[in-house]
Formats: structure tokens, C-alpha cells, sequence
């Protein structure tokens, strides 16, 4: 028998979770928005906005993906940007996003944008039926969720280091988390019986790029809330030897002059309703 799921404590978990990292963020967010450009653009072009579209950009973070496609849809166009973290929801404040938290009417949205969101939803399948309930017929979905763990190394190597101490639990099936989603197949069928057609399912490749390992390190710490909380468990002797090994393990994507480039791939979808 599969173990029982408390959806309410996972959501609080998520909260906490994304409510720690905001700062980190905030920081970051320079960097983020250039290594994450190609993901971006891809899902703007997708989404092709016109003058006068309402556009909702779901779970937003920073709200990068909402600022490029605003202008797009003047005049006389919307874009709301929401998240369920109101720390989250600062940050956007102060890169100039209108974010805030929204209800929408049974088919008052042209174009919802999800940027690495859906995954880490309690309940995708649900999330993208009620994606399907705002979006006006002939609207669309446009979203972008991490490819299988093996494609992203820049994940799944330092989560790796950090299990392997004894500082993190391995991920749980069927929790959310960045790769839940990352199958072309399940990720097409769980559109499908959302009720969306002429689904598209692509592939980007995006790369962690740095300097140097300390640097390539704080970025992650600062952009993931789940790995700092797990790293500072560690005493110093322990965070030499975990910062080492994890080192040791980039070594495939480190330079000669010590920058590091750790690729990563995004699978991107759109959708029409």
C-alpha cells in the first residue's frame, strides 16, 4: 500500500521553502534571468501575445517571464503575475513586476505563463484543469518544467553530494519537486486530459555557468532554500569535505582557467484550450 499523502503539509512545506529562498533570489536575480533567457524566450515566442491579451503568469517568482511579455500586449493588455509566496511576491515588487495574488472567471484569460511551476504543485493534474477553466477557447498554456533529473546535473549532482553525507533524504516519488514532471509522456497525457489541444512539447538546453566553483556554490545556495538548509547542517570539517566532493564531482564541466559551465535542459510546452 503506498503511503498516504498530506497534500496540506506538503503545501506548507513548499510556503516555508520558497519563503527562505526569496532573499536569496532577490540576490541573484541578475544571474538567474540571463542563464534562464533561452527558457524565456522560447515560451514569449510561444505564447504569441497580441495587443489587448490578458495574460496570467502562474506561480512567477520574480515575475521575469511577466516584465518580458507586458509590453507585448499594450495597448489595452494586461499581465498579472502571481505566487502563492508573498516574499516571492516582494521581490517581484522591487524588479518593477506588478505581482499579486488573483481569482479568475470561467474563461477571462487569453495566455497563462508557467515558468517552472507546475512541478512543484501539490497537484499538477488539478493545477493545469483549473489552467484550462480560466483560459478563454482557443487560448493557451504556455509552461516550462525541469527535464529527468539525469539531464540536469547542476541539480542533481550537489543533492547527490549532500544525500550521500547525510545531510539531505534522497527525493520521495511522487513528492513534488523539480523533476516530477520530467516525462514528455506524462507531461503530454496530464495536458491532454486537462482538456488542451495541439500540444507541442520541446526541449532547451540551458547550462549553470560561473567563474569558479565558489561562486558557481553560492548562486545554488542562494537559488535553492531546500540544499542551503540541508549544506548548514554541516559542521566546518564537514562542509570542507562536502564542498570538496562536490568539486571533485564538477570537475567534467570545469574549465582549465577553473570556470564552470553545469548544463541543464527544461523541457517547454504550449497548449491550446
Amino acid at each position: 500500500m503506498s503511503e498516504q499523502r498530506d497534500h496540506e503539509a506538503e503545501r506548507d512545506a513548499l510556503h516555508a521553502c520558497w519563503e527562505s529562498a526569496a532573499a536569496g533570489w532577490g540576490r541573484q536575480a541578475a544571474v538567474f534571468n540571463e542563464q534562464s533567457a533561452p527558457v524565456a524566450r522560447w515560451m514569449i515566442e510561444a505564447a504569441a501575445l497580441a495587443p489587448g491579451q490578458r495574460v496570467l503568469d502562474l506561480a512567477a517568482g520574480p515575475g521575469e517571464v511577466g516584465f518580458l511579455a507586458a509590453p507585448l500586449v499594450e495597448p489595452g493588455g494586461t499581465v498579472n503575475s502571481s505566487d502563492h509566496s508573498e516574499a516571492m511576491v516582494e521581490v517581484a515588487r522591487r524588479h518593477k513586476v506588478s505581482s499579486l495574488h488573483v481569482t479568475f472567471a470561467v474563461a477571462s484569460v487569453d495566455v497563462v505563463l508557467c515558468r517552472w511551476g507546475y512541478m512543484l504543485m501539490v497537484d499538477p493534474a488539478a493545477a493545469l484543469r483549473e489552467t484550462r477553466r480560466v483560459l478563454r477557447s482557443g487560448g493557451r498554456v504556455v509552461l516550462a518544467v525541469w527535464d529527468a533529473h539525469e539531464e540536469n546535473p547542476w541539480s542533481v549532482i550537489p543533492t547527490s553530494v549532500l544525500v550521500e553525507h547525510g545531510f539531505a533524504e534522497p527525493p520521495k516519488p511522487g513528492v513534488p519537486g523539480p523533476f516530477t514532471l520530467g516525462d514528455r509522456a506524462l507531461l503530454h497525457d496530464m495536458l491532454e486530459e486537462a482538456g488542451f489541444t495541439d500540444i507541442a512539447i520541446d526541449a532547451v538546453e540551458i547550462a549553470r555557468t560561473a567563474p569558479d566553483f565558489d561562486a558557481w556554490w553560492a548562486v545554488h545556495l542562494d537559488l535553492s532554500a531546500a540544499t542551503l538548509a540541508a549544506f548548514q547542517k554541516a559542521d566546518d570539517a564537514q562542509t570542507e569535505a562536502v564542498e570538496s566532493e562536490l568539486q571533485a564531482r564538477l570537475a567534467p564541466y570545469t574549465a582549465a582557467d577553473g570556470s564552470l559551465s553545469v548544463p541543464g535542459r527544461t523541457l517547454v510546452a504550449c497548449a491550446l484550450a
